[in-house]
């Protein structure tokens, strides 16, 4: 293998923790925390390969494939790093997703499937989210994560990139919505109802959701591409992300170290040119 290729970057992705920051590698993961005396824990592992490479090239499959792929880390974390906090593990995020599931249903059942009343219905699934960033540090971590991968991928230090990112999940949320509240009425004017009729169209807004994405991601220069995203960069700016103080960072990285030690990555691509 020639040096270019050694040098080549990983494609990373991750999750925002309420006291660290998880991340996603091609083969393995990895997570750190900070835990209540203020030491860092770390740990990783191998991800659970739920597709192969012929589900990988189906527009739709691929996308929901990979999200479950992303879920089934989650209790590996858990499992290996007891002190994670996961982003809804508080009561009163709980709280908030309890709620929103009964106004979402109130509002269905009020009236009828309109396109507006599934609008608004979109809107309230927000609200947990929206609660959970709210308080605590979890939209700082939000933003570790962004500013750590892009200091790995733009060779800087993770204090010298900003806290939004082009390939964050709030890049998601406007396609999906949009698609879920579009799909809802349009099977409920087929005559289609029910939990499982919903649940499809659920998994159908989030295979819509992700191929959209990948478009933007492949026409990033293009005026299409910088206004579908255009919501989700709002999204992040007002609500998602937080700068993160020093000892935040410090987790931020000792979660990048990890995921690319553990993807064989050598300890010279840690570190900018010239440091």
């Amino acid at each position: 293998m020639s040096e270019g290729d050694d040098r080549r970057k990983l494609r990373l992705g991750g999750m925002a923790l309420r006291n660290g920051l998880l991340v996603h590698g091609p083969t393995h993961w990895a997570a750190a925390v900070r835990d209540r005396d203020g030491a860092i824990k770390v740990a990783s592992g191998p991800k659970p390969k739920l597709s192969g490479e012929a589900v990988a090239r189906v527009p739709g499959l691929r996308g929901v494939t990979k999200l479950a792929e992303a879920i089934a880390v989650i209790p590996l974390v858990k499992r290996d790093l007891p002190e994670a906090k996961l982003p809804m593990q508080d009561v009163g995020t709980l709280g908030a997703m309890t709620a929103a599931a009964l106004a979402g249903r109130a509002l269905r059942l009020g009236g009828p499937r309109s396109l507006a009343r599934e609008v608004a219905v979109a809107g309230v699934s927000l609200a947990p989210a929206l609660f959970a960033l709210r308080g605590g540090d979890l939209a700082s971590y939000h933003g570790v994560e962004h500013k750590a991968i892009a200091g790995y991928e733009q060779d800087k230090g993770t204090a010298d990139t900003t806290k939004e990112h082009d390939r964050c999940g709030s890049h998601l949320v406007a396609p999906m919505l949009a698609t879920a509240a579009a799909g809802n009425v349009a099977v409920r004017r087929a005559g289609i109802g029910g939990p499982a009729a919903e649940g499809m169209v659920a998994l159908g807004s989030v295979a819509v959701a992700v191929e959209i994405f990948g478009w933007c991601e492949r026409h990033s220069q293009t005026a299409l591409a910088r206004a579908l995203r255009r919501p989700g960069h709002e999204i992040q700016r007002m609500v998602g992300t937080r700068e993160p103080n020093e000892d935040q960072i410090e987790v931020g990285d000792a979660a990048l170290a990890e995921i690319l030690r553990a993807e064989g990555v050598a300890s010279a691509q840690l570190e900018p040119p010239g440091a």
